[in-house]
């Protein structure tokens, strides 16, 4: 029997018609899905009218599971990974499973779709030919040692938040960075009330400090300028 494929499939990150064909397709062929959540996932699939199984696979069960996908898809399946929306492996589980699947030999195919922090990159009007990705930030340890350096990095910086520690990670970007580094905050990307406010640190926390938080973030620095 041939060895079977991985295929990490991207998801809208909100509206739905952001899916591609290939995508849809690509669903509806394999054995079964790996997803992040079901209840999300079987919503989308629902929706394009695709019946396949979904088995969960998240960060809290990727280490206990993955060598019984490993032997899955040696034995011949084709599966396909998903997150709740955006590309797997980009701030979500994925990596573990992709680095173990290299490692045996086993075909990894990644599809081209949605990531949430390249239309907030393009839309902040700062330099996107150069730029640092960092995800989340570390909730606790480490967080002031990665702001520390942070604040020297001369190339864009992109990161994903949370609406409950947006103000917190706005208070204290402002005091790594200066409170007039230029930066841009976009929410609910792709999605009905999708916002993008372009400004100063001081000003974006006064702006949100302002207002009732709701939303995924993608918050976009400027770099730290030589003059």
């Amino acid at each position: 029997m041939s060895a079977g494929k991985l295929y990490i499939v991207p998801t809208p990150i909100g509206n739905l018609e952001d899916i591609t064909l290939r995508a849809i397709r690509i669903l509806g062929e394999v054995d079964f899905i790996l997803a992040e959540d079901t209840r999300q996932s079987i919503k989308l699939l629902n929706h394009f009218s695709i019946d396949k199984k979904l088995q969960p696979y998240h960060a809290h069960n990727e280490h206990k599971i993955y060598k019984n996908i490993l032997a899955q898809l040696a034995a011949g399946k084709i599966i396909a990974l998903v997150s709740d929306a955006g590309t797997p492996a980009i701030s979500d589980p994925g990596f573990l499973l992709v680095r173990e699947c290299l490692k045996e030999n086993i075909k990894v195919e990644c599809l081209p779709g949605a990531t949430a922090f390249v239309p907030a990159l393009v839309k902040s009007g700062l330099p996107a030919d150069s730029f640092c990705f960092e995800g989340f930030l570390p909730e606790k340890k480490g967080r002031q040692t990665a702001l520390k350096k942070l604040s020297e990095e001369k190339r864009t910086i992109i990161l994903y938040e949370s609406p409950h520690r947006l103000i917190k990670t706005l208070q204290q970007l402002a005091e790594y960075f200066g409170a007039e580094r230029q930066a841009s905050v976009s929410r609910e990307l792709s999605k009905i009330y999708e916002e993008t406010v372009n400004a100063s640190l001081a000003e974006l926390l006064e702006y949100f400090s302002s207002k009732t938080i709701k939303g995924e973030f993608v918050l976009v620095i400027a770099g730290k300028s030589d003059k």
